[in-house]
């Protein structure tokens, strides 16, 4: 794991960086391709919002806590900004503005099935981080996503080339054992006179 660590007033080995893993899986049908489908699964964990006067981070330890800070900022505002979205108002979302969003974008507001689990502690001294943690869940709780199924358009595409195909095979048995001409070749022909 690339996740950076490090000593606060807070916590022993406080979390000084985001934690993303990402998990692809492909699921292939052989014998129908356009039942083909994918599969994302990302797991987050957040480094906690920081009070300097908390922390009594300095130098490398309270950059760490700007970049923390900054980016859980952003994710707010776009959190928000969904909500809104939600309530009818017109939004623009700036995924873009931070690598998390960026990242997370299916997950906020997309087509992804997305599960929150906000941990706080019972230390009466952290009470407003707990607090703001309690807030930023119940507003990530109101963003509304679409949940779709994940198929590869190419494999439906193909499916689809292929079931025309068995179709067009099986209408021209079909007339041959009638001993009529296929309808598919009558309406060339006839496409081919009116031309």
């Amino acid at each position: 794991s690339y996740r950076t660590s490090g000593e606060t007033k807070m916590n022993a080995k406080s979390s000084r960086s985001h934690s993303i893993f990402t998990m692809k899986i492909h699921q292939k049908d052989a014998e129908d391709e356009s039942r083909s489908v994918f599969v994302r699964l990302n797991l987050v964990d957040l480094a906690g919002s920081e009070r300097q006067r908390n922390t009594g981070a300095t130098g490398k330890r309270l950059r760490e806590g700007s970049a923390i800070n900054k980016s859980l900022s952003v994710l707010g505002t776009v959190i928000m900004n969904l909500v809104d979205i939600g309530d009818g108002k017109s939004r623009h979302v700036h995924y873009r503005d931070s690598k998390l969003t960026f990242l997370l974008k299916d997950s906020l507001g997309g087509s992804t099935f997305t599960f929150i689990v906000a941990t706080i502690t019972p230390k009466e001294e952290h009470a407003q981080e707990t607090l703001s943690t309690l807030h930023f869940a119940q507003r990530a709780k109101s963003v509304k996503n679409v949940v779709t199924r994940n198929v590869t358009i190419e494999n439906t595409v193909s499916g689809l080339r292929k079931e025309i195909r068995t179709l067009k095979r099986m209408m021209s048995e079909s007339a041959m054992k009638k001993h009529k001409p296929s309808p598919v070749h009558s309406l060339q022909s006839l496409h081919g006179r009116v031309g």
